[in-house]
């Protein structure tokens, strides 16, 4: 097998539509290898694209084969719930409804550079109550991050005042959800950092104040993919409950729950906590102080069912700061300190 025929695999075990997905190849200039069966794993890492039809895509999720940013979920006739279950556990936001989306498929298929697969990884941040701190901690997150490479700071509360505002990027030109237009469910990291307001190596999807805003599952999707094939740090701000939680946990390398440190908010935080780890094995608890009754961190944690992954001191002038410029951080602050405790848990993100 030629290096050319490695780069584009094709598992749909229709006929018609592996047919199908033969012609669009080859009217995009590539060769394909049409596999009757999945592939091994190196040869499904080497792979530049993988075209798969709906079953063999939950043959994939059920082998727990790795994430992988070329998948192609192709589908005959309108996708269903399980198509984007499994494209989404996959790793990839493509699934594209044949006949209808050949030009999109052409398009993917058309690209002429090898697309790098993976390299980055996803934080998605939660609050274990109301009010717990979750959006700051997130945006403390992603300004840490953003000191040793590129970063993208992703806003899931459609209804919330805006991450602009948080990180001091209000004033900022720069596209928001309700300006962000995504065609074919496709984009580059590229293309994010130059659209996005940002500051330095740190990009920033929030939503609009003054609009509605519409977050839809491909866009979210799209964005995530190109942070993380691009080799980039997501992190995700979402809310306790939907789609986009429901994904954003998913997709996540790392999930991270904050709690006040209270024996209410604990309490709180414990059917959350249970939700998350039945998708997810990596979760955590970030504590955050003070602790009015004397709760420790670690008392927190244990209430809540989950590994205490940092704690987070009061951070001074924290209300004034977000009143005034937006969260700057000095290296000795609290909420960056526990940020990059949390940050340190994942091996290929250096945060000094």
């Amino acid at each position: 097998m030629t290096d050319l025929d490695a780069a584009l695999l094709v598992i749909v075990p229709d006929t018609a539509l592996s047919d199908r997905v033969r012609r669009i190849a080859a009217a995009a200039g590539r060769e394909s290898t049409h596999l009757g069966a999945l592939p091994d794993r190196a040869l499904w890492q080497a792979s530049d694209i993988v075209v798969l039809g709906t079953a063999a895509a939950e043959r994939a999720v059920r082998e727990h084969l790795p994430r992988h940013p070329g998948v192609v979920v192709v589908t005959d006739g309108p996708a269903d719930v399980e198509a984007w279950q499994s494209a989404s556990r996959l790793g990839t936001s493509r699934v594209l409804a044949l006949p209808t989306q050949e030009a999109d498929l052409m398009g993917v298929l058309s690209a002429a550079a090898r697309v790098p697969v993976g390299g980055g990884v996803v934080v998605t941040v939660v609050g274990g109550c109301g009010g717990a701190g979750a959006s700051v901690f997130a945006a403390a997150s992603a300004v840490v991050a953003s000191r040793s490479g590129r970063t993208v700071l992703m806003d899931g509360d459609a209804a919330g005042g805006g991450m602009d505002l948080v990180t001091g990027l209000d004033g900022t030109p720069g596209l928001r959800w309700p300006e962000l237009v995504i065609d074919g469910g496709t984009v580059t990291a590229d293309a994010l950092h130059h659209a996005l307001p940002g500051r330095g190596d740190l990009a920033v999807l929030s939503t609009r104040r003054e609009q509605t805003n519409t977050i839809t599952a491909a866009a979210w999707r799209a964005v995530v993919d190109a942070g993380v094939t691009a080799g980039e740090v997501v992190v995700c701000d979402v809310p306790r409950a939907g789609p986009i939680h429901e994904m954003s946990v998913e997709a996540a390398d790392l999930v991270v729950v904050l709690v006040p440190a209270t024996v209410r908010s604990a309490a709180a935080a414990q059917c959350l906590a249970r939700s998350i780890t039945s998708t997810s094995a990596n979760v955590g608890v970030v504590v955050r102080g003070p602790a009015p009754s004397g709760l420790t961190a670690a008392e927190v944690a244990d209430v809540v069912g989950l590994p205490l992954l940092a704690s987070v001191r009061p951070e001074r002038r924290l209300a004034a700061m977000l009143d005034g410029r937006g969260l700057v951080l000095g290296r000795r602050s609290p909420l960056a300190r526990a940020a990059g405790d949390v940050l340190a848990l994942l091996t290929s993100v250096p945060t000094t």
